[in-house]
């Protein structure tokens, strides 16, 4: 939900090629952009050195009887993510109950060639339902790191709780990725959700970074090509926070719109020219791409991130691909957010979506939603808020009252699930976003025109940025002072929201039992950091069967 900056004398070069709009702050002033080798985006290493595994290990898509793992090998100095190069190399894996790999219950190998960049995945299957497991890739004779992976409970399980975290919104220019770190520290989580924007397309520079690159990512260039796409993917697996968190527990991952452009839709994107960068449909392949080879997720629809899992008896998770289906987002005098022939979803997959709320018999219906589902009327608010709001959501600064990248423009979509939940008496709902980079709790009103007086049929938690810019980082001033003005203006004109911080990065853990859904919220000291310390912010909380958000006064 972000757009590319240039200076004044790069935006007149560019107008001809697209729409650009000014959502966060510039590189430093005069920093010389370098090209560098992609080797950059690797660790130094020996040319002699036997194969590596240099972007560690992961797990994810928890089933009740197995778990997708995830490993990239560098069998050769040169075969750098991206690159083409390299020997076909055995890969093996082993699956045990004990950390110190004796127990051992799932074995096998698969050969990772340059076709798919040397990345490995194994879908396990045949193991225990709610149990720890671990596990470790070899290849040429080294071992990788042991990590820890957790299956799902069995389908009919009475299940007591489930601790997810959650994190969107990660620019490796913008920060440190503490929020991984803090998270993976826990020790804790049945599964962490990641709900879109786990890389950016950006070249250097070029997104918002509260004006200083504060690390240089790789490819410095805007990534256009498979090569490209796999060269960013393989420079955020560097991340040592990234990768602590992954040896920690499964990753539930989602795609938005960075992963491939700013504002994806399912004909292009505003940050996509046509022609002088490709065609669209081949830059939308790379991209996909490279993200099923490097992330560990099993698409339930080929090309897609839709799909469902299941905790036991207490939670379902629904989670979207709001990017592959939907209509282009309206632009000043072209479209209307209510017209029914626009979608965001697709038919389909709002169809899948419904009969799955409807069939479900859990406790509670999770949705892992990229973008913000709850209405929110921005144009009440005054020049000094709405300017840099229109900044950050890549927003006409003049003229338009809400943001047609989210379920606010197409809400034809929005109007029949809402309908759908309330006819069908579908409770305990819960949508889980990320996107806008400010934290949110969140009523979601059938009509918010009305609201209270109208109905809530569901409720959402918003989790803010990893590193991200937000308001104060576009405005550039201490971290509190835009929230502390507009957190209130915001609330006043949008009576469904409990709350919104508008400044502060981290992430949110989210705790389940069947009386309750609880968001803890957690800040970071400073996203600029290596060493950024935690702490909690605040916590909200929907009851079962209530529909509404309700502020609590301490973390689980």
């Amino acid at each position: 939900m972000t757009s590319r900056y240039r200076s004044p004398e790069q935006l007149n070069s560019l107008a001809p090629r697209r729409r650009t709009v000014v959502k966060a702050a510039a590189a430093t002033a005069g920093a010389a952009v370098i090209a560098v080798p992609l080797a950059a985006a690797l660790p130094a290493r020996a040319a002699e050195q036997a194969p590596d595994f240099l972007h560690g290990v992961a797990s994810g898509d928890p089933l009740p009887d197995g778990v997708l793992l995830w490993t990239r090998v560098t069998p050769t100095a040169e075969a750098i993510p991206g690159s083409g190069l390299g020997p076909d190399t055995e890969v093996s894996w082993i699956v045990a109950r004990d950390k110190a790999l004796t127990n051992i219950v799932a074995k096998g190998s698969a050969t990772a060639t340059a076709a798919s960049d040397h990345t490995v995945k194994a879908d396990i299957r045949g193991l225990e339902p709610a149990t720890d497991y671990w596990f470790r890739f070899s290849a040429g004779g080294t071992d990788s790191p042991v990590a820890r992976t957790r299956t799902a409970p069995a389908a009919n399980a009475s299940v007591s709780n489930l601790r997810f975290g959650v994190v969107s919104c990660a620019n490796w220019e913008g920060g440190y990725f503490s929020s991984y770190r803090h998270l993976a520290a826990r020790g804790d989580l049945d599964a962490w959700l990641h709900l879109g924007d786990y890389i950016y397309e950006y070249g250097t520079g070029e997104y918002g970074t509260r004006g200083t690159v504060v690390r240089q990512t790789a490819p410095t260039h805007e990534i256009l090509t498979l090569a490209d796409y796999r060269t960013r993917h393989g420079k955020y697996k560097t991340d040592p926070d990234l990768q602590a968190l992954h040896t920690k527990a499964p990753v539930i991952a989602i795609w938005d719109d960075h992963e491939i452009a700013n504002d994806a839709w399912s004909d292009g994107a505003e940050n996509h020219t046509e022609g002088a960068e490709g065609t669209w449909a081949a830059r939308q392949a790379a991209a996909k791409q490279a993200y099923f080879e490097w992330m560990p997720v099993r698409p339930a629809v080929a090309g897609t991130t839709y799909r469902r899992l299941r905790f036991g008896k207490l939670a379902d998770l629904s989670l979207l691909d709001l990017r592959s289906f939907r209509s282009q987002q309206v632009k000043v005098g072209n479209g209307e957010v209510d017209d029914p022939d626009r979608t965001l979803t697709g038919r389909a997959q709002l169809d899948w979506l419904k009969a799955g709320l409807k069939s479900s018999d859990t406790t509670w219906r999770l949705v892992g939603n990229s973008v913000m589902i709850s209405p929110f009327a921005i144009g009440s608010l005054t020049a000094d808020l709405l300017k840099p709001l229109a900044k950050l959501m890549g927003l006409p600064q003049e003229g338009l009252a809400l943001n047609p990248d989210q379920w606010d423009g197409y809400t034809d979509d929005r109007r029949e699930l809402l309908a759908h939940l309330r006819s069908n008496a579908i409770r305990n709902t819960v949508f889980l976003t990320g996107d806008i980079h400010m934290a949110w709790a969140n009523d979601v009103p059938v009509d918010a025109g009305t609201y209270p007086l109208s109905a809530s049929a569901a409720t959402e938690f918003v989790v803010t940025s990893v590193t991200s810019d937000n308001l104060d980082d576009i405005v550039k001033v201490p971290e509190g002072t835009v929230s502390a003005i507009a957190s209130p203006v915001i609330k006043a004109a949008n009576r469904h929201v409990h709350w919104v911080d508008t400044d502060r990065h981290g992430y949110g853990v989210l705790d389940i039992t069947a009386d309750r859904a609880q968001m803890d919220y957690y800040v970071l000291s400073d996203k600029t950091k290596q060493d950024a310390t935690s702490s909690w912010a605040r916590s909200y909380r929907t009851r079962s069967g209530t529909q509404k958000v309700e502020r609590t006064y301490d973390p689980v």
